[in-house]
């Protein structure tokens, strides 16, 4: 039983794991941020071209009640939160790459696929001219 709590402590304590519950956390209060918006900001404006509350609209099917409105403000809820990820995300990868070019002392040579200095014209072991 010792070994089994030491191996979870181990598993919890990793960096991914952290990240994870971070990311996790961070996630849910954007979602509340993304939702706040939609339902106070957004579907007041959609409702005066609407002329109703966005959220209220409905049909009646039978006795089936469809709220539209309702699954319309999901899907607008869900474009918002993808396009905000996909912006951190893509800032994130930016920021990564340009890190590592600084980083960066040496390339791989196209030709025989050795490892030359970033500044080299030309390959030392093959002698292949570099762009």
């Amino acid at each position: 039983m010792k070994n089994f709590i030491n191996e979870f402590k181990e598993f919890a304590m990793k960096g991914s794991v952290m990240d994870m519950a971070v990311g996790i956390i961070i996630g849910g209060a954007l979602t509340a941020i993304v939702t706040s918006l939609v339902d106070d900001i957004l579907n007041p404006i959609i409702g005066l071209f609407v002329g109703d509350n966005f959220a209220d609209l409905a049909v009646q099917l039978g006795g089936a009640t469809l709220t539209y409105g309702k699954f319309i403000m999901a899907v607008i809820n869900f474009i918002i939160v993808a396009f905000v990820i996909f912006c951190i995300i893509k800032a994130m990868n930016k920021a990564r790459s340009e890190e590592e070019e600084e980083e960066a002392t040496t390339k791989e040579c196209p030709f025989c696929k050795s490892e030359i200095s970033i500044e080299a014209t030309r390959c030392p072991n093959c002698t292949s001219e570099l762009k």
